[in-house]
């Protein structure tokens, strides 16, 4: 087999949109020129003709627009390429996109001499270089093609052609790769005869920057004879997307005073388009300011950083003085640079000129003037202030002190948070006898520090006086409570105590009588004009208007005053016990079996409402026992129980035992009391009483309730 002479893959970059009439037949749209070779200088010079273009639409070239791959380059309006400033090394190609709304082509200019470097294509254009293809004996050599994006009809058209002068008869051309065959699939295709490459649709960069295919020959069984190569589709930026902002709101501070070119904030907008490119060379602009006072031009933005500064004097940045602190600046982005031309986004950014504490806050008044009651509490008068400061700031909000005349903290001052005043109050009852007048400095602060060049004036610090009104005051029992002690059962008309109330406004003169005015028991009696408390009934200790031996009763001191006024008075009668009352048994009936073989009765207990030493030990007795003797008898068990029991059965029948108890008091007080003994049948479990009477207390249950009481003790 013969070896086969090389293939040469020619890719034609030629992409040209004809919208040709039947009046320009012999007019070919697109650049009568396509690729130009120069020499690779020292330099490119700044604003040096390279070379001159020609490109026509055959309508007269209306609104033509020139892109370089190189942002180092540009092409003028005569068509000649120049530097846009002194460069050295561009690369190995520039390639110049042209374009009006009638047609577009691309020219090449091959650098002769270049080096590869990162920068026009890959950077403009943004594709991936492949490594260029290794020198051995084989026939596929491409180069990129390039697309624009948002062509328009017709389609399909070519946009290349692969060229193989030594293909072996009956070979085909076939494309594969992103686009082709994968997704997404159908975008570009190949003639299989003649090679020419076509695209089917409108293509996004932003969408796909570039699409890597494979070419190939494969025999008419569909064997590849040769490759694949790899063929790059790049997509041409065009300035399809608006800027936008996409980080809003935008909210920026800046403290009022600063320094004229003080950064307040950096607006961002953001643009689909080849970064690489003009089309997304973003330049800032401030279309709007509201407010326009106290200068139209309060801010300015960095055109390429979007940082928006102060550019006005400190003194025209005083929040006091502005009609609103709040500044609204409509931020324009363009891109191609800024040019006329350009795409536009805008958002609004919000500036506020925050408040420092530049401005002390100052009474209304030097002087102010309150009045109060004697006695009375609560404020008494609120001190206004002014501040020019922002009231939602602490350096407005005022805090006030008092730093002279309140030795006896009688005063307080807090701060209305509402709106700033300052509330005097009276926290202890003044006494218009002591002191009918009364004079206060306060003095103002803010929350928040003064800054440096500003201090606390004259007007910081105010005078208050305060008058005291003299008010008609009930007279005051001394001591109060008022106490005595006495022993229970005195006498009546005995004299406790005199008691003593005296008037506080001594500049009066002022009479002062007396009444009782809660007596519970009604033993008490007292002299309107002298005061002198006797009584009028017995004194119990055990009455139950008594507690813990404390008997409780109030007077009235009533005044002269026109009204009247009046104070009470409270008196504490300690009643010592004496022996007045006699002991007492519980329980008083019992019952017992007429068989029983336990002849124990019942066991008593006794108490009595005296206290110790009146009380216990008791002494238990039976009282003139009428039944035969030996029958009954009481047993001590303790200082205030007892066991009474039987020495013999008795039959069935009612008793009455009369039992004898007697306290330890000095003179003992004794008392008899009848204890009612049933006598009663039991058998086969049953306790049958019928007989000897109708009481329900089984002798059990009176042992129980005995025995409990035994040990409560």
């Amino acid at each position: 087999m013969q070896p086969r002479t090389p293939l040469i893959l020619c890719i034609l970059l030629s992409q040209v949109l004809l919208l040709t009439s039947a009046d320009d037949l012999d007019c070919t749209p697109g650049f009568q020129q396509k690729v130009f070779h120069i020499n690779q200088p020292v330099e490119f010079i700044e604003d040096q003709a390279i070379l001159n273009l020609n490109f026509s639409d055959c309508k007269g070239n209306d609104k033509l627009h020139y892109e370089v791959s190189s942002p180092y380059f540009k092409v003028n309006d005569e068509g000649g390429l120049v530097a846009l400033r002194n460069v050295t090394a561009v690369g190995k190609t520039l390639f110049v996109h042209a374009r009006t709304p009638h047609a577009e082509d691309m020219a090449e200019l091959v650098i002769v001499g270049g080096k590869d470097i990162q920068g026009s294509m890959q950077d403009i254009f943004k594709f991936a270089r492949t490594s260029p293809v290794p020198r051995q004996k084989r026939s596929i050599v491409v180069s990129p093609i390039l697309i624009p994006e948002n062509q328009r009809q017709p389609f399909p058209r070519d946009v290349g052609k692969v060229v193989d002068s030594d293909r072996p008869e009956g070979s085909k051309f076939r494309l594969t790769g992103k686009g082709v065959d994968q997704e997404p699939k159908g975008i570009f295709r190949i003639n299989e005869n003649t090679g020419s490459v076509s695209v089917t649709r409108t293509l996004d960069r932003e969408a796909i920057a570039t699409y890597q295919l494979f070419v190939e020959t494969t025999d008419v069984n569909g064997r590849t004879l040769e490759g694949p190569v790899p063929l790059e589709v790049i997509v041409i930026d065009q300035n399809d997307n608006r800027p936008s902002f996409r980080e809003g709101p935008y909210v920026g501070h800046v403290m009022e005073g600063s320094p004229t070119g003080t950064t307040v904030m950096r607006m961002t907008a953001f643009d689909a388009d080849d970064p690489a490119t003009d089309n997304a060379l973003l330049r800032y602009n401030i279309r709007q300011q509201t407010p326009d006072k106290p200068s139209p031009n309060m801010f300015y933005i960095d055109p390429e950083k979007g940082d928006i500064v102060t550019v006005v004097s400190p003194a025209l940045l005083d929040r006091e003085t502005m009609e609103n602190p709040k500044y609204e600046l409509i931020i324009e982005a363009q891109d191609m640079v800024g040019q006329l031309y350009g795409l536009l986004g805008t958002a609004t950014a919000t500036i506020l000129i925050d408040d420092k504490n530049d401005h002390s806050p100052e009474f209304t008044k030097k002087e102010f003037q309150a009045t109060v009651e004697e006695g009375a509490v609560g404020v008494i008068v609120n001190l206004t202030v002014e501040d020019k400061d922002d009231p939602t700031t602490g350096a407005w909000r005022a805090a006030y002190t008092i730093i002279n005349g309140n030795p006896g903290q009688s005063f307080e001052i807090h701060t209305n948070p509402q709106n700033n005043e300052g509330m005097l109050s009276v926290v202890k009852p003044l006494d218009y006898e002591i002191s009918a007048f009364h004079t206060l400095l306060i003095k103002v602060e803010n929350e928040d520090p003064l800054v440096p060049d500003v201090s606390y004036g004259p007007s910081s610090t105010t005078t208050v006086h305060i008058t005291v009104l003299d008010v008609n005051e009930g007279p005051v029992f001394y001591p109060d409570p008022m106490m005595v002690t006495r022993q229970e059962n005195i006498s009546m008309g005995s004299v406790l105590l005199t008691v003593n109330a005296t008037d506080p406004d001594s500049l009066q003169h002022q009479t002062i009588r007396y009444s009782v005015y809660k007596d519970p028991a009604g033993w008490l009696d007292i002299n309107p004009i002298n005061g002198t408390v006797d009584t009028t009934a017995v004194l119990d200790r055990e009455s139950p208007f008594v507690h813990n031996s404390v008997y409780t009763a109030l007077f009235l001191a009533i005044d002269s005053g026109d009204p009247p006024a009046t104070g009470t008075g409270t008196l504490l009668i300690t009643l010592e016990d004496v022996n007045d009352n006699a002991p007492f048994i519980y329980p008083t009936a019992a019952e017992v079996c007429d068989d029983a073989k336990n002849l124990s009765v019942v066991i008593l207990g006794a108490s009595d409402k005296d206290l110790h030493p009146n009380t216990d030990p008791f002494k238990f007795e039976i009282y003139k026992q009428a039944v035969p003797d030996k029958v009954w008898k009481v047993s001590k068990i303790n200082n205030t129980h007892a066991l009474v029991s039987l020495l013999q059965n008795l039959n069935k029948a009612n008793y009455q035992l009369p039992i004898m108890v007697t306290d330890s008091g000095k003179p003992p007080m004794t008392n008899v009391t009848d204890l009612r003994v049933q006598v009663c049948s039991c058998k086969n479990s049953k306790v049958d009483c019928n007989a000897a009477g109708a009481l329900h207390f089984s002798l059990t249950s009176v042992l129980l309730i005995s025995l409990f009481s035994l040990a409560c003790l």
